[in-house]
């Protein structure tokens, strides 16, 4: 059993589109994935297309498997801040991990809410969902344009305690600030891939190692 965490250096960033991709590159390989959304917000125009739904239709679960019903707020904020709109109960970062029941074997992702730093119960964040859940990789899901190095340093700082994977969004390896946002984040020390496929390579890598 593996769990992974995914998250983002910001909001719409990318993720549930990268962690859908990749759940469906690591099905193809032929390894049992299934995912969690521990507490989702959206807009009344998403319905049918919420991350829990998507994830869902890439792992083959059911959406309120992905993401438990009564964590699904109607309203495009923070969950702990939507929760707090709709006059429904405040949540903790003991309730969600208690209710992200992850898979006993093949590959966990658990997807957070915004960047690590942004609040997803009333009393923490995604780095502290993270620690509680015990996950055994991040993945961070990144731009590949302007201010993407100060996001992943501080990004990969707030998860300091823990082995990150960075995937650079929308990396054209034809755009000369790409080519070298790459270059001085490897040279950094960070772990990077620019595609689903070499993600999904790294990935099975640190499976084999668990």
């Amino acid at each position: 059993m593996t769990t992974i965490f995914i998250t983002g250096t910001g909001t719409e960033i990318g993720k549930t589109w990268v962690a859908v991709e990749l759940v469906a590159e690591l099905r193809r390989r032929g390894h049992p994935v299934s995912a969690r959304k521990p507490a989702q917000s959206f807009g009344s125009d998403e319905r049918g297309t919420t991350d829990a739904e998507l994830l869902a239709a890439a792992t083959g679960e059911t959406p309120t498997a992905v993401c438990p019903p009564h964590r699904w707020y109607e309203t495009p904020m923070a969950p702990p801040m939507a929760a707090t709109a709709l006059e429904q109960p405040a949540f903790t970062i003991a309730d969600l991990a208690a209710e992200t029941i992850v898979s006993t074997a093949g590959i966990t992702f658990v997807e957070g809410a915004g960047g690590p730093r942004s609040p997803i119960a009333a009393d923490g964040d995604n780095v502290d969902l993270a620690r509680v859940i015990g996950v055994d990789l991040i993945v961070l899901v990144a731009d590949a344009g302007l201010g993407t190095i100060n996001a992943v340093e501080l990004s990969t700082h707030a998860f300091h305690d823990s082995e990150t994977l960075v995937f650079l969004n929308w990396f054209n390896p034809h755009q000369d600030l790409h080519r070298r946002n790459l270059e001085w984040l490897a040279g950094a020390g960070h772990r990077i891939a620019t595609a689903v496929e070499a993600l999904a390579d790294a990935i099975e890598q640190r499976v084999s190692q668990f």
